[in-house]
């Protein structure tokens, strides 16, 4: 009888928690991800689209979500010359980089979120590129429906080599910077 006494009121907390989670699809016309990647001399910076994507809220604290990111809508912002532009994005999505012809989406998928003693959400979960699974953590500020964070990436952990000291020597001013960034805006429906 203990026992139940125990577990019956744990049952009703967890359903009770359900009950009142709330799920929002992500809007994808209006949610966008801006990346950043840094070379010695110089920087790149373009777009990716999210592809779909929700979040759980439950008195506005994220409890669930999960993101799809479409690898093959990379983009580049900051070559106006055409060509040299689109030789950057075929490069980008070769093997080289995200091979998107075999891994066409990342997805992201939150483990957890908190907010900490400044009123910061702090969301961790598990990003996935090219089929390696990471877990990371990052500051997401809130104001409505819109949820922004800017994320630092370590590519050689999801087995992006190209240009990168973490896999090949004497690459020297021909490497590249293995942390991209992006900075993230999800508008909620």
């Amino acid at each position: 009888m203990k026992l139940l006494n125990l577990i019956f009121p744990l049952i009703v907390l967890l359903f009770s928690n359900m009950a009142f989670a709330q799920k929002a699809e992500v809007n994808t016309d209006k949610s966008n991800i801006e990346w950043l990647g840094k070379k010695i001399g110089g920087q790149h910076n373009g777009n990716i689209d999210i592809k779909s994507g929700y979040l759980e809220l439950n008195n506005n604290a994220i409890v669930a979500g999960e993101f799809v990111i479409d690898m093959t809508t990379i983009t580049n912002e900051d070559l106006k010359n055409e060509t040299y532009n689109q030789k950057l994005v075929g490069h980008l999505k070769s093997d080289d980089f995200f091979g998107v012809a075999n891994y066409p989406t990342a997805k992201f998928v939150v483990v957890k979120s908190s907010v900490d003693k400044n009123g910061k959400t702090i969301v961790t979960g598990d990003l996935t590129i090219k089929n390696k699974t990471e877990q990371i953590s990052f500051e997401t500020m809130v104001s409505g429906k819109t949820f922004t964070s800017k994320i630092e990436i370590d590519r050689s952990k999801f087995d992006v080599k190209y240009g990168s000291n973490s896999f090949f020597d004497n690459l020297g001013d021909k490497a590249i910077e293995d942390m991209f960034t992006l900075d993230i805006t999800l508008v909620l429906n």
